[in-house]
């Protein structure tokens, strides 16, 4: 069984957004076209309290996209994006949400981040998807969503260390550093951890 994971397809993480990731409007389309391939299609939201730590705002003389030390672990400090029950939390309205079987909800603790849909950034607790997908008796995964580089990355990441078998539709995500040398690094990376990589129109066979 195969289930198809839309990561962070947000208002917030889309043009004009708090944290916008650049042509990530874009994947939405492939999204739409590849629900119909999958047995189950799950969708992840950041979900963040107005409080989080991972806010620059919530610290004092600190500005987006600086590194700070929490806790003894190094945070990337964000704008605030992704609030709970805010505009920019919300899916697009282009993205067809009738196909999502279920949603899963990131990063509600307000004192650690969680880029993967799997665990909080410390693996201290994981979210229900790992239960629903053992209950749905699913071993093959494809993911696709935003970004690339930070919330598909670690979920594909920890997918992997829970025996899963990984593919990241690559032109069904975007990523927040999308130079050419960061790219490379980053697919090799995944790569070499048994994370396999493919482009959306290799399904066109099951859409036929």
């Amino acid at each position: 069984m195969e289930a198809l994971i839309l990561v962070d397809i947000q208002l917030d993480f889309l043009p004009n957004g708090n944290l916008e990731v650049p042509n990530g409007d874009k994947i939405i389309p492939i999204a739409n076209q590849l629900m119909d391939c999958f047995d189950e299609v799950i969708a992840t939201k950041d979900w963040h309290p107005a409080n989080h730590t991972s806010f620059a705002a919530n610290h004092l003389w600190r500005k987006p996209f600086q590194i700070m030390n929490l806790n003894g672990y190094e945070q990337t400090l964000w704008p605030m994006h992704c609030v709970q029950n805010t505009f920019g939390a919300e899916f697009p309205k282009s993205l067809n949400q009738e196909k999502i079987d279920k949603i899963i909800y990131k990063g509600t603790n307000p004192d650690i981040d969680s880029y993967s849909a799997f665990y909080d950034n410390l693996h201290l607790k994981q979210t229900d998807l790992d239960s629903y997908l053992k209950s749905k008796n699913i071993e093959n995964l494809f993911i696709i969503g935003l970004a690339l580089d930070y919330c598909v990355k670690y979920t594909a990441l920890d997918a992997i260390g829970l025996d899963y078998q990984v593919t990241i539709v690559e032109d069904g995500c975007m990523a927040l550093d999308n130079k050419k040398e960061s790219m490379d690094k980053l697919r090799d990376e995944l790569k070499n951890q048994g994370i396999k990589f493919m482009k959306s129109k290799e399904f066109e066979f099951r859409l036929a």
